[in-house]
């Protein structure tokens, strides 16, 4: 791990501003993916602004009904909260589906929206990654590609984003809110948070330079059934091979997002009206342009009986 300065914000918006007097500065509140990422010397940051001491822990009502989640609550709290519980059971469910109890006391509710891709060759410096070190090459496509990208991804790059909690934040239509180092706030709908890889696979949010995320708010509640399935190689620290979240409600329509397939949560709205058609109209209208590798073609497959299963556990629910 090189050196690095350390600093302590007094506010979000002295976080954000001192984070553009450094060359290279990151945010750090839990750390789980941030330090793994130093030691291994994927991420650099000659300036480190510790966000703990701000008051951005806190899960509140909105005025509209939903709740905004600051976004330094901690993903175990996020989980157990009996308001999420209730409401957003899709979201409590992702949560408590992704990593180990230990790195869920630590991990935050922003810290988890940004964390980077688990593809094996981002991992190692070895081999060439237009991610890592732009321009370099996708080592995945012509390699080991089982876990990575099926759909939205490119010819520069095909990993996925590893987080079970945005794949609940994008069906449910949460918002991230911000704030630059000019002082200047933003709310962003969680569908534009994350870009799809293009030429630029560096380049993985919407968020401007030394932007922070301050909170995470959900819309009031849906109702319905709410069921999370995630699939993967063995039972624990391990990151799905696809996910399904889903939102049915009584009359058979409802909200569907993947994870696993795609360079960020994959929802297609205009194809969620197909759910009462089955799962297999509603795979073909969520994956339409797939192109999968010939060793993660699988994928298509398994998306569409896990969707299977998830509406029929939802039928028997209702």
């Amino acid at each position: 791990m090189r050196p690095f300065t350390y600093l302590r914000a007094g506010s979000p918006a002295e976080a954000a501003a001192m984070a553009a007097q450094g060359t290279d500065s990151r945010f750090i509140a839990g750390g789980t993916n941030l330090l793994d990422l130093m030691k291994l010397e994927i991420e650099t940051p000659t300036q480190l602004i510790d966000l703990n001491g701000l008051a951005l822990d806190r899960i509140e009502a909105t005025p509209e009904g939903g709740l905004r989640i600051g976004a330094l609550v901690k993903n175990t709290d996020l989980a157990a909260d009996a308001r999420i519980r209730k409401d957003y059971g899709l979201l409590s469910r992702a949560l408590l589906a992704g990593a180990s109890g230990q790195l869920r006391n630590m991990a935050t509710t922003a810290g988890n929206l940004l964390q980077r891709t688990r593809c094996p060759y981002f991992y190692d410096p070895n081999q060439p990654c237009n991610k890592r070190q732009p321009g370099s090459g996708c080592s995945a496509i012509s390699g080991f590609s089982r876990p990575l990208g099926i759909i939205g991804v490119s010819d520069a790059c095909i990993a996925t984003h590893p987080s079970d909690m945005a794949v609940a934040m994008r069906a449910l239509d949460a918002h991230v809110e911000t704030v630059r180092s000019d002082g200047s706030t933003r709310v962003i709908p969680i569908a534009d948070l994350h870009r799809l890889p293009g030429g630029t696979p560096n380049i993985e949010t919407t968020l401007t330079a030394h932007e922070l995320i301050t909170s995470v708010t959900l819309p009031p509640p849906l109702g319905g059934t709410h069921i999370y399935q995630k699939v993967r190689d063995r039972a624990s620290y391990a990151f799905a091979l696809i996910s399904v979240g889903v939102v049915i409600r009584p009359d058979g329509s409802g909200r569907v997002a993947l994870g696993g397939v795609a360079p960020k949560p994959w929802r297609v709205e205009a194809a969620e009206p197909a759910m009462a058609q089955g799962a297999k109209a509603l795979t073909e209208q969520l994956l339409a342009g797939a192109t999968p590798t010939p060793e993660n073609a699988f994928k298509l497959t398994l998306v569409e009986r896990t969707l299977a299963s998830v509406m029929a556990q939802a039928r028997a629910q209702a």
